[in-house]
């Protein structure tokens, strides 16, 4: 199976990790995806991220977090630019989700960051996805 779009299969991994309880999800390891775990991380979407070696290019593990209620620190995810159709903003019209509650994470020349840090640096990019 070719994968078009490996970063559309980490956030379903992600998501279909939530819906079925699992304390973890392991996705195939890639410097993006690693970088996109460790900012899902960083804004407390994450509980925590590592990386186990296999014989190929390795696996990202991802353990999911819940809070007491067992409601989920992820409400959604949606991959915003995709193989078929990429979106780009201008810095000045990175976007803000759900009125700042949720994050962008945007692919800047400067390196992947969340559309907080986007508007800090004043740097454009492609919107990879939103999670809130």
């Amino acid at each position: 199976m070719s994968m078009t779009d490996p970063i559309s299969d980490f956030l379903t991994r992600i998501r279909n990790g939530i819906r079925a309880r699992k304390q973890a999800v392991e996705c195939p390891r890639s410097n993006i995806k690693l970088r996109l775990a460790e900012i899902l991380r960083d804004e407390g979407f994450l509980q925590s991220v590592a990386t186990v070696e296999d014989n190929k290019q390795g696996l990202i593990k991802l353990d999911l977090r819940y809070d007491g209620r067992n409601g989920n620190a992820i409400t959604g995810m949606r991959r915003v630019s995709r193989p078929g159709q990429r979106a780009y903003v201008p810095a000045k019209g990175v976007p803000r989700v759900r009125n700042g509650l949720g994050i962008a994470i945007l692919s800047t020349s400067q390196g992947v960051m969340t559309d907080r840090e986007a508007r800090t640096k004043g740097v454009g990019g492609e919107v990879l996805c939103e999670v809130w």
